[in-house]
């Protein structure tokens, strides 16, 4: 069965926030759109989606400071959303790590086809992700830092990769069998351990040391 895709709606015009969500469930996406805006940025951080549609011009706290936030904990496509034509903005957006830029009123059609070409994109992923400054190519199955490389196993690169996906969350474990179930590879409790094991190991011998944090009877943080 395939999967849906999740995409986050941060908007805070009641009217273009449901005329995307139609669009979008009718499109075969599954949506979580943001009502309520006192706790933005925490409230983002603490969802689950593939793919976020971010306004520039929000209550109390400006799309571009949340983006530049959220950029700091994952890697997360991201295409931003506003009704201000400005080239500034659109150069801030980028160089603070958004995907994409769309201007209101929006054409369907073509959000749909950037989305879709964003989402593709990471798919086929020969796009590298970032753990500070050490490269994270998931289909090699490497991180690379300056000259030096580290080869990962595949169960250790989807558990490195999910864990980067979410840092500074914590990920309990059942999350991580269940990431690894989803690419076709049963993991159990102790082979999980193990796995977590050798890859804390081979990190350290990488100069990364601490950097998996265990929080007993909840899982775990990529710091």
């Amino acid at each position: 069965m395939m999967i849906l895709k999740t995409i986050m709606i941060v908007e805070d015009d009641k009217t273009i926030c449901e005329e995307l969500t139609q669009l979008l469930e009718t499109s075969g996406y599954q949506v979580v759109a943001l009502t309520k805006f006192d706790h933005t940025l925490e409230d983002i951080l603490a969802s689950r989606f593939d793919l976020l549609l971010l306004d520039i011009n929000l209550p109390k706290v400006n799309g571009e400071f949340l983006l530049k936030e959220i950029r700091k904990k994952t890697n997360v496509p991201i295409i931003m959303l506003t009704s201000r034509a400005l080239e500034a903005d659109e150069v801030l957006s980028m160089s603070y790590g958004a995907d994409d830029y769309i201007t209101k009123p929006y054409n369907p059609t073509i959000l749909l086809l950037r989305i879709s070409n964003i989402l593709k994109r990471l798919e086929r992923s020969a796009d590298v992700l970032f753990y500070d400054d050490i490269k994270v190519y998931q289909r090699k199955g490497i991180l690379v830092k300056g000259e030096e490389t580290l080869d990962l196993t595949k169960n250790e690169m989807i558990i490195f990769s999910y864990l980067l996906n979410h840092r500074g969350d914590i990920v309990s474990r059942d999350e991580l069998m269940t990431e690894l179930w989803n690419n076709e590879e049963y993991i159990n409790e102790n082979a999980l351990t193990v796995n977590i094991s050798r890859l804390r190991s081979k990190l350290e011998s990488f100069g990364m040391e601490n950097t998996i944090e265990t929080r007993k009877g909840q899982g775990y943080k990529l710091l």
